[in-house]
């Protein structure tokens, strides 16, 4: 299975690492579209030997309470892209929330947090070779209020798991 073809992301709506409220009939849906997150209502019903009316209900109402949402997630080696940057980035002169909206602007980036720590911001990023990078961190250095750019290539991607929420009861 690719990473494309599955992914299903479930943050609690809370915050917290738990999934309040949910069974463990919800947890075995969940589980089923964590590995196919396209799995029809029908299947996982004969499955879990349920009714198909009551997976689709389940299914609705952890959607609507915020408790699990399906995604799409692509593979970006597949999309052309064979570079992955974690970029700290460091602000003067603008406020952190000011300088990460711009720069979640930026087709390239996928991912910005303003964080604390020994920088302000944190984006996560990809290019396709080393001339798009260096294009990529021109554009991103030219942003006003961008005092320094920490960028870090990740050379080897051991664990990426969008639907990394643990579900137990301890």
């Amino acid at each position: 299975m690719k990473p494309h073809d599955q992914q299903i992301l479930v943050p609690p709506a809370s915050g917290q690492l738990r999934a309040e409220g949910l069974d463990d009939v919800d947890h075995r849906i969940i589980a089923l579209l964590r590995r196919d997150g396209r799995m029809p209502f029908r299947s996982i019903a004969n499955e879990l030997d349920l009714t198909e009316a009551t997976v689709r209900s389940r299914v609705r109402r952890m959607e609507d309470n915020n408790s699990m949402r399906v995604v799409a997630v692509t593979d970006i080696e597949a999309a052309g892209y064979s570079m992955l940057l974690a970029i700290g980035v460091e602000v003067e002169g603008r406020s952190p929330s000011m300088v990460a909206e711009q720069l979640a602007t930026i087709e390239e980036v996928f991912s910005v947090s303003v964080v604390i720590g020994s920088h302000d911001i944190e984006i996560l990023t990809v290019a396709r070779d080393q001339h798009q990078l260096d294009q990529l961190l021109g554009r991103l250095a030219a942003v006003t209020g961008v005092r320094r750019l920490l960028p870090s290539l990740a050379v080897n991607v051991l664990k990426n798991q969008p639907h990394w929420v643990p579900f137990n009861d301890e």
